[in-house]
C-alpha cells in the first residue's frame, strides 16, 4: 500500500488487523496498538499478559491511554510535556513507518521514555517519530507502568514491572514489526534519563537477550537502586493508605488512593538529594546483577552522552541554584561528599572552569557521579563492543538552563517545530544542530556508526552545539559566564 491509496494504512499483528492514518510525505502512522493486556483488577501489580486477540479492524488512530501518574509539580511542569490520556488499555505501542508493507525490512527504533520512573509517556509530541520515518527508518515508542504500579516492591508481585512491559513491547517488535516494514534483527533500542537507565537495564536482563541489537543511552547510566531504597516509598505510602505494604492490600485500596499517596511521598523524594525513589532492583528472575557491570561485558554497539549542564533542569527552575550560590564553598562541599569525590577533583574542575560558581560546581560534581562517570565506565575501555560518546553543549534560550538534561530531545527527534519543544529550548533553537544529531542517530540505526570514531578510553566527547568542553560549564570562552542562573 502506498501513500496515494484512497484508504487509511493496515497491518495485521498477531492478535489482530490495525488501521493508522497517513502523515506527512507518506509516512504511515499507528498509534495505541496493544502489546500486553490492559493492566488492572488481577493484572494491576502483575507481569503483563498478552492483549486479547480481535476480530475485525482496530482503529489506531490515536494515541492510547497514558500510564496512571501524577503531574509534575511546578515549575517543572511548565518546562516538561507530559499529557495525560485517561483509560485502562495503556500498555502500548506507537510506530511511524515509511512502509507499511512486509518485505521492507528497515531498520527499527524502539523509544524509552523519562520521567524518573513515576512520569511520561509516549505521546510527548517532542517524541513524534515522523522524521525518523522520513529518513528510512521504523519508530517505535512505548508506553510502560509508572511509579508503584511499576518498580514498587511488594512480596507479592515480581519486581521491575516496568521493565517487564518494556520486555514484552520488545517481544511484541520481534513478532510484528515486519508487518509495518520492520527487521527485526535491526532493532536499536534507545532512551533518555529513566528510559535510558532502563535500556541499559535491558542490556543486562537475560530476558531481553536477542531482542535488539543496538542501544543509545542519553543522560541515563545502567544502575539498581537499594531493595530498601525502594521499600521506603512503599512503606510511605502504606501509611499514608492505613494498609499493609502489599500488592493485595495497595490493588484494594483503589487508583485515585494509590495515586494521591505517590503524590505525596514523591515530594520528599530528589534524584539528586538521593533519599528513597522508584526504580529498578536487583531481582533473580529479571535482573541477576549489577546492570552497569553486565552492560559493560555486552558486545552490542552503544551510543552513550549527557548534555553539558544536567544539573541546571534539577537546580535552576526551584532557585535551588541561587541558594548554592548564596551558601559558596559549603555548597561546593556538600556537592563533593554527595558526589564521592576528592578535593583534587575539586581543584581540576575549578582549574577548568575558573568563573563557575558554587551550584554549577556541585552540581557538575553530582553529575559526573550520577552520569559521566558510569557512562564512561560502561564505555570501556575493554568492553567487547563499540562505544561512541557524546555531549550536548548548546545552551537553552530559556534564561538559567543552559545546556540542561533532557534538552537534548528536540534536537535528537528533529521536532523543534513542536511548540513543545521551545518550553525548554526556548525561540530560535538552531535547525542545523538538530539535523546534524537526528543523523548521527540515524546513522547509528543504520550501520552503528554516528560518524565518529569509537572512544578508545581517553579523550574527550563528540561535542555537538557548543564551545569545547572546557567552555560550556558556565564559562564561555572569554572567561565570562554564559548566562546568569
Amino acid at each position: 500500500m502506498s501513500a496515494a491509496d484512497a484508504g487509511r494504512p493496515r497491518a495485521g499483528t498477531r492478535h489482530g488487523t490495525v488501521e493508522g492514518r497517513w502523515g506527512a510525505g507518506g509516512t504511515a502512522v499507528f498509534r495505541g496498538v496493544s502489546y500486553a493486556a490492559p493492566p488492572v483488577g488481577a493484572l494491576a501489580f502483575a507481569a503483563p499478559a498478552p492483549p486479547a486477540a480481535w476480530d475485525g479492524v482496530r482503529d489506531a488512530g490515536a494515541f492510547g491511554p497514558t500510564a496512571p501518574k501524577v503531574p509534575y509539580p511546578e515549575p517543572f511542569a511548565a518546562l516538561l510535556p507530559d499529557p495525560e490520556i485517561p483509560g485502562e488499555d495503556c500498555l502500548t505501542v506507537n510506530v511511524w513507518t515509511p512502509d507499511p508493507s512486509r518485505g521492507a525490512r528497515l531498520p527499527v527504533m524502539v523509544w524509552l521514555h523519562g520521567g524518573a520512573h513515576t512520569r511520561g509517556s509516549s505521546a510527548v509530541p517532542v517524541y513524534d517519530g515522523s522524521a525518523f520515518a522520513r529518513d528510512g527508518v521504523v519508530l517505535v515508542s512505548v508506553n510502560f507502568r509508572l511509579g508503584v504500579l511499576g518498580y514498587g516492591l511488594f512480596p507479592d508481585a515480581p519486581a521491575n514491572r516496568g521493565l517487564l512491559d518494556q520486555i514484552a513491547a520488545l517481544e511484541w517488535v520481534r513478532d510484528n514489526i515486519e508487518a509495518f516494514g520492520g527487521d527485526p534483527a535491526r532493532v536499536t533500542v534507545f532512551g533518555e534519563s529513566a528510559g535510558a537507565i532502563s535500556t541499559g537495564a535491558l542490556l543486562a536482563a537475560p530476558r531481553a537477550a536477542g531482542l535488539f541489537a543496538r542501544a543509545v543511552l542519553q543522560s541515563g547510566a545502567p544502575e539498581a537502586l537499594p531493595r530498601e531504597k525502594v521499600r521506603a516509598m512503599v512503606r510511605r505510602m502504606a501509611s499514608l493508605l492505613k494498609v499493609p505494604a502489599t500488592a493485595a492490600a495497595f490493588r484494594a485500596a483503589g487508583l485515585p488512593a494509590l495515586l494521591a499517596a505517590q503524590e505525596a511521598v514523591l515530594r520528599r523524594s530528589s534524584p539528586v538529594l538521593g533519599g528513597p525513589a522508584f526504580g529498578l532492583v536487583t531481582d533473580p528472575a529479571t535482573l541477576p546483577g549489577d546492570p552497569l557491570a553486565a552492560a559493560a561485558a555486552s558486545d552490542l554497539p552503544l551510543l552513550l552522552g549527557w548534555t553539558a549542564q544536567e544539573h541546571r533542569l534539577w537546580l535552576a527552575p526551584t532557585g535551588a541554584s541561587r541558594l548554592l550560590d548564596r551558601l559558596g564553598p559549603l555548597a561546593v562541599t556538600l556537592g563533593r561528599l554527595r558526589s564521592g569525590k576528592d578535593r583534587a577533583a575539586v581543584r581540576a574542575l575549578r582549574a577548568t572552569v575558573p568563573a563557575a560558581g558554587p551550584a554549577d560546581l556541585a552540581g557538575a560534581l553530582l553529575t559526573d557521579r550520577l552520569l559521566r562517570d558510569p557512562l564512561r565506565r560502561l564505555a570501556g575501555p575493554g568492553r567487547p563492543g563499540p562505544s561512541h560518546l557524546y555531549e550536548f553543549a548548546w545552551p537553552s534560550g530559556v534564561p538559567g538552563l543552559g545546556a540542561c538534561h533532557a534538552l537534548e530531545l528536540g534536537f535528537v527527534f528533529d521536532t523543534l517545530g513542536a511548540a513543545e519543544s521551545a518550553w525548554l529550548a526556548g525561540p530560535d533553537a538552531p535547525q542545523a544542530l538538530a539535523d546534524e544529531m537526528h543523523a548521527a542517530w540515524v546513522g547509528f540505526a543504520l550501520w552503528g556508526d554516528p560518524g565518529w570514531e569509537p572512544w578508545n578510553g581517553s579523550g574527550p566527547p563528540k561535542v555537538f552545539g557548543g564551545p569545547e568542553p572546557e567552555a560550556v560549564r558556565g564559562v564561555a570562552p572569554d572567561g565570562g559566564a554564559v548566562f546568569t542562573p
